[in-house]
């Protein structure tokens, strides 16, 4: 069976060790060609070279932006059956499409489940979602935790390890020092339904949950699953008291979405559309991709095997 491992030599934790121990654990299963990301984006292509060439299996070992960039190269050409199967051997620091796929949040764990699942032939397919002409995992987002995203990965450029009190103090300060929290930008448009004006935020999801904080799940929309369609959550307030209502009930367990006066709920939206009357920040899976104006979003049913 042939399959590439494609590695982020700059994912947090990840070690030429780590790195060298994975490869020896699957090279007695497979015939494995090691290749190494240089630059952003570097992932896509090493894919999609892989998906040209007829490789059986992709393993993906990094954050979630690694795992990203690799499901956009492997298909570039959209799904298909012939499409390499991905693996995901998780060594980034919050690894939200791993565990909410099962599988444990760092590599040697993963690595055990993958091997299992590749001497068994066992893979399972899922939806994913696109924003315009780009695939995501989990989540895309416009407004507050895209400015956050913008902020941390700023700071990781320097060196900076983006654990969780990172997060939580920029997200604090951009919340009461830079976020508009007055005028409300964005346009939510879906196929049959009134538009939903006067957002302030959204987060789009192809799965549960939203993100983590440490080890504990954040989930303004728990029913949201890969065999499924879109979920949204979006605010119509950034008033102190109703975000703060709405993170508790992100923080609760059970699977009730939060709910309240000044917040949107969408479950299994096939497509959907969010415009913004001025440039705000947009993420895909926890990577910052600039300022937007308009993304169009649809769920794509099936679109990958999951070596799993």
């Amino acid at each position: 069976m042939r399959a590439m491992l494609i590695a982020n030599p700059k994912a947090t934790s990840t070690s030429r060790r780590v790195r060298d121990l994975l490869f020896r654990a699957f090279s007695g299963d497979l015939d494995l060609e090691f290749a190494e990301t240089a630059h952003r984006g570097h992932a896509v292509e090493l894919a999609r070279e892989a998906a040209a060439g007829k490789y059986d299996v992709v393993l993906a070992l990094g954050g979630d932006g690694t795992v990203n960039e690799t499901v956009n190269g492997l298909l570039a050409a959209g799904p298909s059956a012939d499409v390499p199967a991905l693996a995901v051997l998780p060594i980034g620091s919050t690894n939200v499409f791993a565990r909410a796929l099962g599988l444990p949040a760092e590599p040697i764990g993963a690595t055990r489940l993958v091997l299992d699942a590749l001497r068994a032939g066992r893979h399972r397919w899922i939806g994913l979602g696109m924003a315009d002409d780009r695939y995501f995992t989990f989540c895309a987002g416009l407004g507050l935790d895209a400015e956050v995203i913008r902020v941390v990965e700023r700071r990781r450029d320097t060196g900076r390890r983006p654990d969780p009190t990172l997060y939580v103090r920029v997200a604090l300060r951009e919340f009461f020092t830079r976020t508009d929290r007055v005028h409300p930008a964005l346009t939510l448009e879906r196929p049959g339904h009134p538009p939903v004006t006067g957002l302030f935020l959204s987060f789009v999801a192809n799965t549960a949950p939203w993100t983590y904080l440490g080890r504990h799940p954040v989930d303004p929309f728990p029913r949201a699953h890969f065999s499924r369609g879109l979920d949204v959550f979006a605010m119509r307030s950034m008033a102190v008291r109703p975000v703060l209502a709405a993170l508790a009930g992100m923080l609760l367990p059970g699977d009730r979405p939060v709910r309240g006066r000044d917040v949107v709920n969408v479950h299994d939206a096939s497509r959907l559309t969010l415009r913004a009357d001025r440039p705000i920040a947009f993420h895909l899976d926890g990577d910052y991709l600039g300022e937007r104006t308009e993304v169009q979003f649809r769920s794509v049913p099936r679109a990958i095997r999951i070596v799993i």
